[in-house]
């Protein structure tokens, strides 16, 4: 897990940073959709794992997929079934792997999100962003439609009218800009970017982990499930919690008037 993602452990949380800056930190044509996929299954095995920021190496923080190995689909002789067996088992796998990550996860977007580095960010559950940030959902810019689940996720980020603004029109949002839209939730200045991050990071890391998984499924399902649904799944995920050591530990402190310590659970 060398070549584009960088994974680096502090404590409770995880930072992944996207480090491909000669390409602008790109999605395709190269191996970041393995090695987000490894790091997502590392992560999720790990119980004392639970928070990932995620950002990018130098300008960027990510420029989406790489036009010029979409080239070879203008000029070779790949057929329409081929093209969409390489979006099916290639980066539609990102998503749809992201989905599965079970720990809360932040978007630390240090420069343009471009294509499908747009739609990454909006993949994460919270996202921060630098003044030097800026947002564009571009592919009609370059004759494509979003392939990597955009449609769907854009519109849960910012509402239908903006995302279709944003879709139609492939104009870059900045950062401030995003921040009225509701795509993040603060902008900072450069420098403080990842100290912002990791500051949120801490906050949501203080909590206890099985709880934080659970809060984060519950809220995933939420987006899908009719109300009666959701209902019986937060009350079998909520015996799951009150016989958590967690819960206990938490009752106990409250009565002492202390500060729980969850530890490891």
């Amino acid at each position: 897990m060398s070549d584009f993602l960088k994974f680096e452990r502090d404590g409770a949380v995880v930072t992944l940073t996207m480090n491909a800056p000669e390409v602008r930190n790109a999605l395709t044509g190269n191996t970041a959709v393995d090695e987000f996929l490894a790091a997502i299954e590392r992560i999720n095995a790990d119980a004392s794992v639970r928070v990932v920021i995620l950002t990018g190496a130098g300008s960027a923080f990510s420029s989406g997929g790489n036009v010029r190995d979409m080239k070879r689909f203008t000029t070779d002789e790949t057929s329409p079934a081929q093209i969409a067996h390489w979006y099916r088992t290639g980066i539609q796998r990102l998503p749809l792997a992201m989905q599965r990550l079970e720990v809360p996860s932040i978007a630390a977007v240090n420069g343009p999100a471009v294509g499908a580095g747009c739609d990454l960010a909006c993949m994460c559950d919270l996202r921060i962003a630098s003044t030097m940030a800026s947002f564009a959902e571009s592919f009609i810019r370059v004759g494509l439609i979003p392939g990597d689940g955009g449609a769907w996720l854009l519109p849960r980020a910012v509402g239908l009218a903006k995302a279709m603004e944003m879709s139609f029109t492939g104009d870059p949002v900045p950062a401030d800009e995003a921040l009225r839209c509701g795509l993040v939730s603060r902008v900072v200045a450069p420098e403080a970017l990842m100290a912002e991050a990791r500051a949120l990071a801490a906050r949501i890391a203080r909590n206890p982990g099985q709880i934080l998984r659970c809060s984060k499924r519950l809220i995933r399902e939420g987006q899908q499930q009719s109300l009666p649904s959701l209902l019986e799944l937060s009350a079998a995920l909520q015996v799951l919690a009150h016989k958590s050591p967690a819960h206990a530990e938490a009752v106990d402190a409250f009565i002492a008037k202390r500060e729980p310590n969850f530890g490891d659970s």
